[in-house]
């Protein structure tokens, strides 16, 4: 298959355009290489499948309106995975109109795209952010979610009625992936691993919110490009028994799906640290701190659906996955 893949030199871009390549796809690539986090961390990932005789990158934003029209014209791809888009629920309480920009005005423009050029299947991104102020463990698709905490939470929700309506307009199948808390090998240096892994070494304390309260549930990288995969291969279908006297907010008449990809055990936040202790060989200084704003405590997803209809859960531990991590990242930085 073609296959364009936005935010192809982010962390879960980068690692599924690389699986996409081994198995024969070609790959067409997007990114802005902005600089909300070091730009040579993506340069290094991309430099891992740039070369490739069946990749192509582009060095766009989407939300470039006639970059993205001419993107699609030129390379008419048959399936779409967004994944660019801007990240982080921190940084949205301080720079709202960024989320705006990209994940609202580029979104619609990877919409449009799907539309004029006939793709059969769009797979974005979005996140357990999405739950915000709901209690009800685990997070289920079938649950409301109709009071997010962050505007990053609020972007994300807006993309899956964003789909939805194309989905029955223009009867585009979509599908969205609440991602939960991604982690492993070539992450971001904005997400609580990284920053908690360079302070360590460096000796210094790391900050740890909510007074380690938090739970989370970590999602390995490799469990989430294979879950990416199985769902891009499938595209979504309308589900016949969805009735409107009771709405089901996760599936459609339209071709429209929502699912949970999360690891489905949630870990407390001084066991990930305690992971991370073993795996570094040292000891971490802690200042305990309360709740952040735009945080949710608890992360916990339920992917029956996920199971149900892509017979696929992923499995990686946190033990594993965070030794995976430093490893790489002793290697990366020579430390």
């Amino acid at each position: 298959m073609k296959v364009l893949i936005t935010g192809a030199a982010g962390f879960i871009g980068s690692a599924l355009a690389l699986r996409l390549l081994e198995r024969g796809d070609q790959v067409i690539g997007i990114d802005n290489h902005n600089d909300y986090y070091d730009p040579a961390l993506k340069e290094a990932r991309l430099a891992r499948h740039a070369h490739h005789p069946h990749y192509t990158h582009l060095r766009i934003d989407i939300a470039d309106r006639k970059a993205m029209e001419a993107a699609f014209a030129e390379h008419k791809p048959q399936r779409v995975i967004n994944l660019a888009a801007q990240a982080g629920v921190r940084y949205s309480l301080e720079n709202p109109l960024a989320y705006i920009d990209s994940n609202l005005v580029g979104f619609g423009h990877i919409l449009e795209g799907c539309r004029h050029h006939g793709v059969e299947h769009l797979v974005y991104a979005s996140s357990s952010s999405v739950y915000g102020a709901n209690t009800t463990m685990p997070f289920s698709v079938h649950h409301n979610v109709d009071h997010p905490l962050s505007l990053y939470a609020a972007t994300k929700k807006a993309n899956e009625l964003m789909a939805h309506t194309y989905s029955h307009l223009y009867g585009l199948p979509t599908t969205g992936l609440r991602f939960f808390t991604v982690y492993g090998p070539w992450g971001r240096p904005d997400m609580a691993l990284f920053k908690f892994t360079k302070a360590i070494l460096e000796g210094c304390k790391i900050p740890v919110f909510n007074y380690g309260k938090h739970r989370r549930d970590f999602t390995y990288i490799d469990d989430i490009v294979e879950g990416v995969i199985r769902v891009l291969d499938k595209p979504a279908q309308p589900n016949p028994d969805w009735s409107g006297d009771h709405p089901d907010p996760g599936s459609s008449l339209a071709p429209w799906r929502v699912y949970n990809i999360g690891n489905n055990h949630p870990v407390e936040l001084m066991d990930y640290i305690a992971a991370l202790e073993k795996a570094l060989g040292m000891k971490a200084e802690m200042e305990l701190l309360p709740l952040q704003p735009g945080d949710v405590p608890d992360t916990y997803a339920d992917v029956q659906d996920l199971v149900r209809d892509f017979g696929y859960k992923p499995a990686t531990p946190v033990e594993q996955g965070v030794a995976n991590f430093v490893a790489w990242y002793r290697d990366y930085f020579r430390v």
